[in-house]
């Protein structure tokens, strides 16, 4: 593992429950200035074998940007399962709830 994916990894278990990120925000708090599709990447190849809390990393504008039936509604429901208000589009108040 790369010092680069492990700063990725520790950064998105830094996210609270109840509380969410943005693939952007992850990328800078691990030093990248424009490194969002490397954090989406990371979450999706490793959140299973690194216990990542997947479900609370979103856009920077505060929608989900997984697709129907690819995981927003599991995703919707595990960020409302920790008290997140999601919108049945699929947006959060990042002012609200991000970090």
């Amino acid at each position: 593992m790369t010092e680069t994916t492990f700063c990725i990894i520790q950064a998105i278990k830094a996210v609270p429950a109840g509380r969410v990120s943005s693939y952007r925000n992850i990328a800078w708090k691990a030093g990248l200035s424009n490194g969002a599709r490397q954090v989406a990447r990371i979450l999706h190849s490793m959140s299973e074998s690194q216990n990542l809390p997947w479900h609370r990393i979103i856009k920077a504008d505060g929608r989900i940007a997984l697709r129907p039936g690819e995981g927003r509604e599991d995703q919707i429901l595990l960020l409302r399962g920790e008290g997140v208000a999601v919108s049945d589009a699929g947006s959060v108040d990042m002012t609200r709830y991000g970090c």
